[in-house]
């Protein structure tokens, strides 16, 4: 419902990519073009975009060793860097001499980077209520991703290392309980090991 109500957003790409790659919000809005290889289809996360609490600007800063690493891309996720890379060359000649080139994947009009917590009040918060959805925080986006992943029988390891988990047992203790079809897997598993 979300992906649906976010069709043609300048946003849509930012919502479809953290949740189907699991990016925290600062993990987003710190990717720049140079991480992405659209040839192989991944996507490099080696930089996060924080506020700073003193006096409350923008820096960009290494995220911790687990949270670096590489992702493999759903063709959905290419699909909507293609349509990010094309609305953004738009507005790139919209802004004219205004545009500083930052190489950001999610920039402002201007090409300069974004404030997370404008993002959530004035766009990601209306999109919930238009569709239809609970007040949810941007982090649930994240763990939507575990969820749908781990509940498809995809390998807990695999999740932790998309997650950028430092240890599988934070994944497993997090993610579990989300699980039901766990046991039933397990049964049939059993029968056919022994068939």
């Amino acid at each position: 419902m979300l992906l649906e109500a976010a069709k043609d957003d300048r946003f849509e790409c930012l919502y479809g990519l953290s949740l189907m790659c699991s990016l925290r919000m600062g993990e987003s809005l710190g990717l720049k073009w140079s991480d992405i290889d659209f040839d192989a289809g991944t996507l490099r996360v080696h930089r996060q975009l924080q506020r700073i609490r003193e006096d409350g600007g923008l820096v960009f800063s290494e995220p911790k060793n687990a949270s670096r690493r590489t992702i493999d891309l759903p063709q959905k996720a290419v699909e909507a860097l293609w349509s990010q890379r094309k609305r953004q060359l738009e507005e790139q000649l919209r802004a004219g001499a205004k545009w500083q080139d930052h190489g950001l994947v999610f920039a402002s009009s201007k090409g300069t980077p974004m404030d997370a917590q404008n993002i959530v009040n004035r766009y990601f918060k209306p999109l919930l209520r238009r569709a239809g959805l609970p007040d949810i925080r941007w982090h649930d986006l994240r763990h939507t991703c575990a969820t749908l992943l781990l509940g498809r029988g995809v390998h807990p390891k695999m999740v932790q290392h998309l997650m950028g988990h430092a240890s599988i047992q934070l994944t497993l203790d997090r993610y579990s309980h989300w699980i039901p079809s766990m046991g039933r897997a397990t049964a049939e598993g059993m029968d056919e090991a022994l068939a």
